[in-house]
């Protein structure tokens, strides 16, 4: 299984970013995908979850900012950030929203106020 995370960055607060993870290994193809962070000092937390029929789930912090999607027929799930803040940083992680196999190398999100 793989997991290769990308599209992070350095942005000032209000802007936005897309992150891409492209997934490899047939557990993933069949099961709720999701986006997580971890910021300095916190634990990882939940961002947003995808169900492999498009259904989505966002935690508070996040929504009405933040857009989850998945292209099943590339195995890649999104994250569209929008109207980023300070506390958005973190690095940024996608896997199983459920028992998550082992975890990629997460891209880095540092957004400037």
């Amino acid at each position: 299984v793989q997991l290769q995370a990308s599209g992070g960055g350095l942005v000032q607060a209000g802007r936005s970013l897309r992150l891409s993870c492209a997934y490899s290994g047939y557990i993933f193809t069949i099961r709720t995908m999701a986006w997580f962070r971890q910021a300095p000092g916190k634990q990882r937390e939940v961002v947003a979850t995808v169900a492999v029929g498009g259904s989505t789930n966002y935690a508070d912090f996040v929504k009405g900012r933040f857009t989850i999607s998945r292209d099943n027929a590339k195995n890649t799930v999104y994250l569209q950030m929008n109207s980023l803040k300070s506390e958005d940083t973190a690095v940024y992680y996608c896997n199983s929203f459920r028992a998550p196999p082992g975890w990629g190398r997460g891209t880095q999100v540092t957004v400037s106020s």
